[in-house]
């Protein structure tokens, strides 16, 4: 059961990238495009998890759905992918509003 938040975020991810395959938003759009936006992005949500973890603002609680370890403290392996699909949601859902205003 460990991995199950893990594999929620992957199939979110999934979903994300058939989306983004299917009306061409992001990736099959302009993948280097994509990759820079999203690279920085997570950069930045990253920081922004550290100063909060650095400040005692961000905890990683115990759940028997996350994993038992940590990449850094207080910072799981599920928050970086977490953070990933966050942006790429985000990336998708922009770009698919700004194709559906360009066709009305």
């Amino acid at each position: 059961m460990a991995f199950l938040y893990l594999g929620g975020l992957l199939f979110g991810i999934l979903g994300m990238a058939i989306i983004d395959w299917r009306y061409k938003l992001a990736f099959w759009r302009d993948g280097k495009r994509a990759a820079i936006t999203l690279v920085c992005a997570v950069t930045f949500f990253i920081l922004w998890d550290f100063l909060g973890i650095f400040l005692g603002i961000f905890k990683h609680g115990a759940s028997p759905y996350s994993l038992p370890f940590t990449i850094f403290p207080e910072f799981p392996l599920e928050e970086f992918v977490f953070l990933f699909l966050l942006t790429y949601c985000a990336l998708v859902i922009y770009n698919g509003v700004v194709l559906w205003r360009s066709r009305t």
